[in-house]
């Protein structure tokens, strides 16, 4: 929620009438109203004058609620701001600069909910003493736990949560488990709540997932909490694990009778072997209670090229006689499946609204001739890396007005047809298009309608594309709704593209143009320059901006990459070798700033293939405010040092 204070006149705020006026209202009103609002927007209140500052002060000492993900907090933040408070009752914060030190400001007994990220610095001390402290908690979620060397988690740990949070509903440890249990050790999750229905685990073997559903003994602490199914209540599960089998589909469908939604993947290191792998009737055993209404199986060729060589279309008809119901399934990897599989699926589900297929090397055309004679209204569509698909396929697709999701990435036979198809859809919020054989004449299709709803557009690897697809679209005579642009790896893209975005004035957060080797120092200028709204300043939107390996990209971009321009970006993306130095003394100077030098992907919290959403509740904070209010008004004489030092440098070259 954002919130806006005008006082009247210019220059200072502590001096201006708004705060004069401020002063006359009880201080207990204003705070009254500022519990309802989250921590993002007290900050932002804390940021215009000392009388709101000192409000907001008191009320974080009671708030109940304290979420910001979108900045790692340091310790010395972390300790004013969140000490005094005793009611706390839900936690959501980025760890990525906490430690072990931290545990003794972050775990008390009043919270009910804690979802940590980037946990990497903590060890197995933070899961136990969660499970000694908060004997109330409801939802647990841990990102990345004891990843840093010399970080490690002992089972007594895992057994002091389980025991102790007894009360859990939510639990996601979103780390490799495997590292710290043996496959014997999987029996101590009998110890979970039987009040828990969403269970989320990074990474498990599937001996060990099989071993913890089948067995009928548990041993742990407390010997009253012994039952003969574990996690019976469970209706959400998702997995990761070291490969998918006939046995452990079959012990998660015979156990967990009130499951709902289905979400597993694997990524083997090699290609399983027959009786270690899944086949057509794992899949006739998948759903068996008839409950399941989301369903995603997906094998990840990350470390190794390998598929589900042992599903035929004939699992594909078991899947879809037990699926009646289901409403959304996703299917990753399955590289014997035809059209004909896939067909049944698409006619036997009718209440299907959410279909992806990764990787369909023999799915054509064909699957969606007949589209028209079901009763399906799809809402999401993902068709990653189907190569044989062509523009008729979505010209059938089309036909779904409901589209709002479309997620062609890789389907390389795609032409301007396809997007002469989609320009009409009403509801498209988001197209992605990477890879495809699209040109400059199919992206205009979209001036037709379509940007008035879409907001996230990928086109990258489209090596068609030239500058002239970014004066038509942005030619400032359509009202924009675009957020999500990704142009990285076009080869004909160069500076007057984005000289045409920024004079556009479009509200653009994220914006990637990595591996586009035509853009410059120019670029940056424009877009710090960017006026998005008349009472904010100069590139105000951009909270993502990925110019990794941009081949025109000098130190002359850093002076704009300084305050105040670009003041709530969160996510830079860069080339180190430019100037490390400057690189480091940006960082350090905007330690709120995730900048990136390695080439990684940025703005994401792990596999766009695998949405946490239904546990994660990510908000939406203006963490810009908070680092400013945190950070006051520091010169930037550090990175002033360091231009100096290069051009120095530069001129005993030269």
């Amino acid at each position: 929620m954002a919130t806006t204070v005008l006082c009247g006149g210019g220059g200072d705020v502590d001096g201006c009438d708004g705060e004069r006026s401020l002063d006359l209202l009880p201080a207990a009103l204003l705070e009254t109203i500022m519990t309802k609002l989250d921590v993002g927007s007290l900050c932002s209140l804390a940021s215009t004058c000392k009388t709101l500052k000192s409000c907001v002060t008191r009320v974080l000492t009671f708030t109940p609620n304290f979420h910001i993900f979108n900045v790692s907090l340091s310790m010395e933040t972390v300790r004013p701001l969140l000490f005094p408070n005793q009611q706390l009752s839900s936690l959501k914060l980025d760890c990525g600069r906490l430690g072990n030190s931290a545990i003794d400001i972050l775990v008390r007994p009043s919270l009910r909910e804690i979802s940590l990220h980037n946990c990497r610095d903590f060890s197995g001390d933070l899961i136990s003493e969660i499970g000694r402290r908060c004997k109330d908690l409801r939802l647990l979620c841990l990102g990345s736990v004891a990843e840093k060397v010399g970080r490690s988690i002992s089972r007594c740990a895992f057994e002091d949560l389980l025991n102790g949070c007894s009360h859990l509903e939510v639990l996601a440890l979103m780390f490799d488990l495997s590292l710290y249990l043996r496959p014997g050790d999987g029996r101590i999750f009998g110890l979970v709540s039987d009040k828990l229905t969403h269970l989320e685990l990074g990474h498990i073997s599937s001996r060990m997932m099989t071993q913890l559903l089948t067995s009928t003994e548990i041993s742990g602490q407390d010997s009253s909490r012994v039952t003969s199914t574990v996690l019976q209540n469970v209706q959400q599960l998702r997995l990761s694990v070291d490969c998918i089998t006939d046995a452990v589909v079959k012990a998660i469908s015979k156990s967990l009778t009130s499951l709902i939604d289905l979400d597993i993947r694997d990524a083997p290191l090699e290609d399983p072997r027959q009786l270690s792998d899944l086949t057509d009737f794992g899949l006739h055993e998948i759903n068996q209670n008839g409950k399941l209404k989301h369903l995603s199986l997906i094998r990840s060729q990350e470390f190794h090229p390998t598929y589900f060589r042992r599903v035929s279309d004939q699992g594909m008809l078991f899947l879809a006689d037990k699926c009646l119901g289901m409403e959304s399934i996703c299917l990753g990897g399955f590289c014997r499946v035809t059209d004909a599989g896939f067909k049944t699926i698409l006619h036997s589900c009718a209440s299907l609204s959410k279909f992806s297929i990764y990787h369909g090397p023999k799915l054509t055309d064909l699957v969606f001739h007949d589209i028209l004679a079901t009763t399906l209204s799809l809402s999401h569509v993902c068709l990653r890396r189907c190569h044989l698909l062509t523009d008729h396929a979505i010209q059938k697709l089309a036909s779904s007005l409901k589209l709002e999701n479309l997620d062609l990435r890789g389907c390389r036979n795609l032409r301007d047809g396809t997007l002469k198809a989609v320009s009409h859809l009403p509801k498209l919020k988001v197209l992605l298009l990477d890879g495809t054989d699209i040109s400059d004449t199919g992206l205009s299709y979209l001036k037709e309608g379509l940007l008035d709803s879409l907001v996230s557009l990928s086109v990258r690897g489209c090596r068609n594309l030239t500058d002239k697809f970014m004066s038509t679209l942005f030619d400032g005579s359509s009202k924009l709704v675009l957020r999500e642009l990704d142009l990285s790896n076009l080869p004909n893209l160069t500076d007057a593209a984005i000289f045409a975005l920024a004079k556009s004035g479009a509200p653009i957060t994220k914006l990637q143009l990595r591996e586009c080797r035509l853009i410059g120092d120019a670029s940056v200028m424009a877009l710090a320059s960017t006026r998005v709204y008349e009472d904010e300043c100069p590139g105000s939107s951009l909270c993502l901006l990925d110019l990794y390996d941009c081949g025109g990209i000098t130190q002359l971009s850093f002076k704009w990459l300084k305050k105040p321009f670009f003041p709530r970006l969160k996510w830079l993306g860069i080339t180190g070798s430019v100037n490390r130095d400057i690189v480091d003394a940006l960082a350090r100077r905007r330690p709120h700033l995730q900048v990136s030098c390695r080439g990684e992907e940025l703005g994401n919290d792990g596999e766009d293939d695998w949405d946490s959403a239904d546990i994660h509740q990510h908000i939406e904070a203006q963490e810009d405010e908070l680092e400013q209010w945190i950070l006051g008004d520091e010169g930037d004489v550090e990175m002033e040092d360091a231009e100096d030092d290069s051009e120095e440098d530069a001129s005993e070259e030269d």
